[in-house]
């Protein structure tokens, strides 16, 4: 099929499936039979589509729709499916710490610029801090308005248990930023305690002869272009893995989740919208940013991050996507892996809604400055937690039981947890993207001249050029 016959059979079909599924979401007079033929026949299209465009941009995209129809309509099948995404989880889980530690290493120790390091890291954490708390502001509204925990019933069989969980104090959480075994650290995926011990040691590399410490730069050179190109590699199982993802989340779950709990869901995303919206492009605007450049290297990572709910998986991709754009590599090494302790703006949003939805849902009524008290408590609760499984639901419960609040309202939210996830993830990843973007700005560092855009825009082909 032609290129031009190829997009105009996949808009048709698109289109024709969804004026059915809104006629039917309406009237509700569509035959389950005939939406399923138009769905999988705009399937079809899209997949004639992804051939013509051959980016694995597109590819995921489609595996998200492919993978939630699967779900939906093989639920059985679709939780089979998760097997392929814990094994692109796994491979991906991989890269993440010997790519830290190289990047950083050679950040700092091939520059020798112990000044920058310092200016890097107190202008990282003022950023994080200001938008963090911007964000906090913005789930705080968005509840208050919605009050979705207002007669919120849960639901009749809740057999899913969350893991018992001790409020953190501050020692606990200052002695969970260092690493005590740095074999431990990787093996667990703590990327803070990793970025210290990359920190230090690049630090330490500085202080050594230059005879002895070039070798040790080379290799973090070396190591730093390898694993890349190994996250190259992996990329192309990236479609398999987060379509598999989707069908598991579907078949799982279902879609009706989506209406028993629509208004906790809806304030959610409406509320990251609004950050995206009135923090994130203003920042953008401000510092100049090639907007459209952005959004295009973004969509890859974002979308893992979207399917599979993990930070961990977009972040090689992010690192490269921001390389990609003009960001210098010992920026983006230090920023991001950093941002993924300290600016998880999606995360910090959805605490501080989650928390008032707790009290709400139980009909405990808080004042602001109790809201206030609480939500700054998640905020500093939630740093470095990273690697702890469902880690948002872990602090909110740990928090929730310091200020006497029940837990039936968290298994509520437990039910769409995942639903959630996928958003708040997305938008972590996002405002990590644009960190790196704009310490690279405060540095004068950043440079849109020298970039290399086939990063992002890497076409599946068997012809790919090798080179030695």
């Amino acid at each position: 099929m032609k290129s031009k016959s190829a997009v105009f059979f996949t808009l048709i079909t698109v289109s024709i499936a969804a004026l059915l599924y809104a006629v039917d979401f309406i009237f509700n007079v569509i035959p389950p039979q005939v939406l399923f033929f138009f769905r999988w026949l705009a399937i079809i299209g899209l997949i004639l589509y992804g051939f013509r465009k051959r980016t694995l941009t597109t590819w995921i995209l489609i595996s998200l729709v492919i993978g939630a129809s699967i779900g939906h309509d093989w639920p059985q099948v679709g939780m089979a499916l998760q097997v392929a995404s814990k094994a692109f989880l796994k491979l991906i889980k991989t890269i993440v710490s010997p790519l830290i530690f190289a990047t950083l290493v050679y950040g700092i120790a091939g520059h020798s610029d112990i000044k920058q390091v310092g200016r890097m890291g107190w202008k990282s954490l003022l950023y994080f801090e200001l938008v963090t708390t911007i964000a906090l502001f913005i789930g705080l509204a968005a509840i208050n308005i919605s009050k979705a925990g207002m007669g919120i019933i849960p639901p009749a069989n809740q057999h899913e248990e969350l893991p018992d969980v001790k409020p953190q104090t501050v020692n606990d959480i200052i002695l969970h930023i260092f690493p005590e075994n740095i074999a431990k650290s990787v093996a667990e995926g703590e990327v803070l305690q990793v970025v210290i011990f990359s920190v230090i040691f690049g630090l330490a590399l500085i202080m050594v002869p230059e005879k002895k410490r070039m070798p040790m730069v080379n290799f973090t050179e070396s190591l730093s272009e390898v694993m890349f190109k190994f996250t190259n590699i992996v990329m192309y199982f990236a479609p398999i893995g987060v379509g598999a993802a989707m069908a598991y989340t579907v078949g799982h779950m279902g879609l009706g989740v989506l209406v028993n709990l629509f208004q906790l869901l809806a304030t959610l995303y409406v509320s990251l919208i609004a950050f995206i919206l009135l923090v994130l492009l203003p920042i953008g605007l401000i510092i100049g940013l090639p907007i459209k450049r952005f959004i295009k290297a973004v969509g890859e990572p974002v979308s893992i991050a979207f399917a599979t709910t993990s930070s961990e998986a977009a972040l090689p991709r992010a690192m490269e996507a921001m390389e990609s754009i003009g960001v210098p590599r010992k920026i983006v090494a230090f920023v991001m892996p950093t941002g993924y302790s300290f600016n998880l703006d999606g995360t910090t949003l959805y605490l501080s809604l989650a928390s008032v939805f707790v009290a709400q849902a139980a009909g405990i009524h808080l004042s602001f400055g109790e809201q206030l008290l609480m939500v700054f408590t998640l905020m500093i609760t939630s740093k470095g937690v990273a690697g702890i499984p469902r880690a948002s639901l872990v602090i909110l419960m740990g928090t929730a039981a310091s200020f006497g609040l029940p837990v039936w309202p968290i298994f509520i939210i437990l039910g769409i947890d995942e639903l959630m996830d996928m958003a708040r993830t997305s938008v972590n990843v996002l405002g990590n993207c644009l960190a790196a973007v704009v310490v690279a700005k405060w540095e004068n560092e950043f440079n849109p001249n020298a970039v290399n855009e086939d990063i992002m825009d890497t076409k599946i082909s068997p012809h790919d050029e090798i080179k030695p």
